[in-house]
Order: structure tokens, then C-alpha cells, then sequence
């Protein structure tokens, strides 16, 4: 496929690095160490089976939820239909 400037394979690199950077930002938010037995954000119990299911767990379930949909709307995720390419077709 012809690329312009860019050399045979340039696109593949771009979607690779973009799925490497994803994953890298998502394994650094894996909690990691002892579970807390308290959530250190608003000081509710953490259930057992919780600290046991989730090694290194922080907050409660309800804390979780709002931090994990704050981040989505950040992230935003990922759309390659905004892309150039798709506009031009």
C-alpha cells in the first residue's frame, strides 16, 4: 500500500504502539501489594472476599465504580473511525 513519505508497515507501528501504550497504562493501575481492610478514600469496610479477589485492592466496590467511570470519561477510548483515512472514503 502506498504511504507517501512514510515507509511499507509505518501504520502497523503506529496501531501497535498505540495498543502497547494501552496496555502499559492499564497494568500500571493493577493494584499490587497487601488489600486494605478499610477503602482509603471513604473508610468503608472491604469486604474479605473483595481483598481476596482483587490482591492489593484500595478502595471499595462503590469507589471503584466512580474512580473506573471517571477514567473512561478521560480516556475517552479509542477510535480509529476519526482517523483521516476514514474520513477520506
Amino acid at each position: 500500500m502506498a504511504g507517501g513519505w512514510t515507509r511499507d508497515g509505518a501504520v502497523q507501528d503506529q496501531i501497535d504502539a498505540s495498543i502497547d501504550d494501552a496496555i502499559k497504562e492499564a497494568r500500571s493501575r493493577i493494584p499490587r501489594g497487601n488489600s486494605l481492610t478499610h477503602c482509603e478514600e471513604c473508610g468503608a469496610a472491604i469486604p474479605e472476599a473483595r481483598q481476596k479477589a482483587v490482591p492489593g485492592v484500595r478502595l471499595c466496590v462503590t469507589c471503584q465504580a466512580e474512580r473506573d467511570e471517571q477514567l473512561k470519561n478521560v480516556t475517552g477510548g479509542i477510535n480509529r473511525r476519526g482517523s483521516k483515512d476514514s474520513q477520506l472514503r
